[in-house]
């Protein structure tokens, strides 16, 4: 008698508290609790741009006085959308009956009306907050009473001489594409999981990255207060110890140093894990960097093309992140998983999430957020480092 067969298997099922991220849903709303960048800051500008986060379609542009500005697409007087609209020196205007609306929302001309619209001050458009940091611009699309302040990264603030930061939004990290087409936490546990290295990045599709990252490592776990941290060790031809450690950090940071190696020390970029959508993302990056275009250099190649260059066969024969994860489907299917002993950062880090979900759910902060300047500034431990003393002494 045939055992196992697929036939009148249950219907498969995905865990949606932590995989769906629009408004009301569970990871939804604990992610709205953070701030999440929505472009690079010339992505800003005088042409209204289209931009979607966490499953809401926003406008974002920049007026004449220099202020980003973040608003729903629908106009507040007859729903014509925004980006088809003028931005002006205090705000962008309506291109139906001229409504002009600042980076706040504020109605400030209604020029069909008399007067220029005696109760404009009733209107509001619906808009979010942004800052600027890094290169990026970052929104704010919670609760307003609980937006904490935007952090500061040590790696990013602390530059050596000639040193620099550079923004690149080509989603570096994500293996193919600038707009992946599956969930976020597909890529995002992908961060802890240090045993896809040496299989998928050293040997499957061959040697990707440098020698010593294809051998299998001895990997340590831990729960930090903002995420989990691995420790990967391997053992140099000289005897010497490699520490590598990389954080998955909330709410959505990728911080993994150089898999390239060109140097020791802390991590030199960082990257957010922007979910657009419960079935697409993208990954925002800024780094450290002594010469334009040095982040991009990070970039993987295969069977030594880059992603966008590969053929159909060559996709299937040479895969890496991009193809490992989409290949899971648009969301994957937590029912169908069977974990093993090396899948224990991604049960630590969905541990992590459920914890957090109960914090906000119960009217608590979540993990990492600060409403203290004295707090605000992050130290990360990432990083690759050479241990002095030899392995084994």
């Amino acid at each position: 008698m045939d055992e196992g067969t697929a036939y009148g298997r249950a219907k498969p099922t995905y865990r949606a508290e932590l995989a769906e991220v629009g408004a009301g849903t569970p990871m939804g709303e604990l992610l709205r609790r953070y701030w999440h960048p929505v472009g690079m800051a010339a992505n800003a500008g005088e042409r209204p741009r289209q931009v979607r986060v966490l499953g809401e379609d926003l406008i974002l542009f920049r007026d004449g006085q220099g202020r980003a500005g973040l608003v729903h697409p629908r106009c507040a007087h007859r729903g014509t959308s925004l980006y088809y609209g003028k931005v002006e020196e205090r705000g962008i205007r309506c291109c139906y009956h001229g409504w002009l609306y600042d980076v706040e929302g504020h109605c400030l001309e209604q020029p069909c009306e008399d007067g220029g619209g005696p109760r404009r001050d009733k209107v509001r458009q619906p808009w979010y907050a942004l800052e600027e940091r890094y290169g990026l611009v970052f929104a704010y699309l919670g609760p307003p009473q609980k937006k904490p302040l935007l952090p500061r990264y040590a790696c990013l603030e602390e530059l050596a001489p000639g040193e620099f930061i550079e923004a690149d939004d080509s989603s570096i990290g994500s293996g193919g594409a600038q707009v992946v087409p599956c969930n976020w936490l597909q890529h995002w546990e992908n961060v802890v999981d240090p045993f896809h290295v040496p299989v998928l990045h050293g040997s499957f599709s061959g040697a990707q990255f440098v020698s010593q990252m294809a051998q299998l490592p001895k990997v340590e776990f831990s729960v930090t207060e903002r995420g989990v941290m691995v420790w990967s060790l391997r053992t140099l031809d000289d005897g010497r110890r490699f520490r590598r450690i990389t954080e998955a950090v909330m709410p959505t940071l990728r911080v993994v140093p150089n898999p390239r190696v060109s140097r020791y020390g802390s991590v030199e970029s960082i990257g957010w894990v922007l979910p657009i959508d419960d079935t697409h993302y993208r990954i925002y990056v800024s780094g450290r960097v002594s010469e334009p275009g040095q982040l991009g250099k990070m970039r993987s190649k295969m069977n030594d093309k880059f992603w966008w260059e590969l053929t159909e066969e060559e996709h299937q024969r040479f895969p890496g992140d991009y193809e490992a994860q989409t290949g899971q489907g648009p969301i994957t299917l937590h029912s169908e998983e069977h974990f093993a002993t090396s899948d224990k950062g991604i049960a630590l880090l969905r541990r992590f999430l459920e914890q957090q979900l109960q914090k906000v759910a119960e009217g608590g902060d979540p993990a990492g957020v600060s409403f203290d300047r004295s707090d605000a500034l992050v130290h990360l431990e990432a990083g690759n480092y050479i241990d002095d003393a030899k392995a084994g002494t």
